[in-house]
């Protein structure tokens, strides 16, 4: 004689709305735009702070990602 399963128990998965997310998606998006160009084509023309500061702190990792900086 073979017995009854019971059925699993259904999940119910949260929806979050699109306009709750969509500043935050904006904002990460932008901040990884900006560290995207200090370690890619940022070369210290255009930094915050004065000088190449930003350039020597990425340096190594713009190396290791395979962009080239001299």
């Amino acid at each position: 004689m073979s017995q009854a399963v019971p059925a699993a128990p259904e999940a119910a998965v949260p929806t979050i709305p699109l306009g709750q997310i969509a500043p935050w998606a904006v904002f990460v998006g932008l901040v990884a735009l900006t560290v995207l160009f200090f370690v890619s084509a940022g070369q210290g023309a255009v930094s915050f702070p004065a000088g190449d500061a930003v350039h020597e702190w990425v340096h190594d990792g713009r190396h290791l990602l395979g962009f080239p900086c001299h």
